[in-house]
């Protein structure tokens, strides 16, 4: 019988959260899902990305990964392990100014996870008129998750859609 890993567990309860708030409460809408492994190093890799209703001009994304260190060590039982995966929230936008709008993001970003490593990227066509900026901004969970935050879930999906509305006015003024 199929024993689900950590991994598989948190997959499914960001799918069961972020599906419900598509399909149920239609407050987001689901843009975009992987679901990956590596077979040249044995790592997964889950994403679901999504934008709020009808709003596309902000977007949200749930990355969690898993290597074949913290699989082997949660099957094998290993004495000492603490086998977990890897979190990354991602908020995507296009921007025209970003000396001005990455700064904002940041902000809004800090107060949401202030203890959390926050870092954006940005991405632009070089010779495109008018010039517009890609701007992606990444939390990264420093530390292992696991099944002792799977109540954690429901609460970080709206966290996230309440960042998303507060990105979506910056957008808009």
């Amino acid at each position: 019988m199929f024993d689900p890993t950590v991994y598989d567990n948190l997959k499914v309860g960001f799918e069961n959260c972020l599906y419900d708030m598509d399909n149920l409460d239609e407050r987001i809408q689901i843009t975009g899902r992987k679901d990956r492994l590596e077979l040249a190093v044995m790592s997964r890799e889950f994403t679901l990305q999504f934008c709020l209703r009808d709003r596309p001009e902000v977007t949200g994304e749930v990355l969690l990964s898993s290597s074949l260190e913290e699989l082997a060590a949660e099957i094998l039982e290993t004495p000492g392990a603490h086998p977990g995966c890897r979190l990354e929230l991602r908020f995507g936008m296009v921007v025209n100014e970003p000396e001005l709008k990455c700064p904002a993001i940041l902000t809004i970003l800090q107060k949401s996870w202030p203890e959390l490593r926050i870092c954006q990227n940005i991405r632009y066509i070089f010779d495109e008129q008018p010039v517009t900026y890609n701007v992606t901004a990444h939390v990264y969970f420093d530390r292992s998750v696991n099944e002792d935050q799977m109540g954690d879930i429901a609460e970080l999906c709206e966290h996230m859609a309440n960042v998303m509305n507060q990105l979506l006015q910056l957008h808009n003024c």
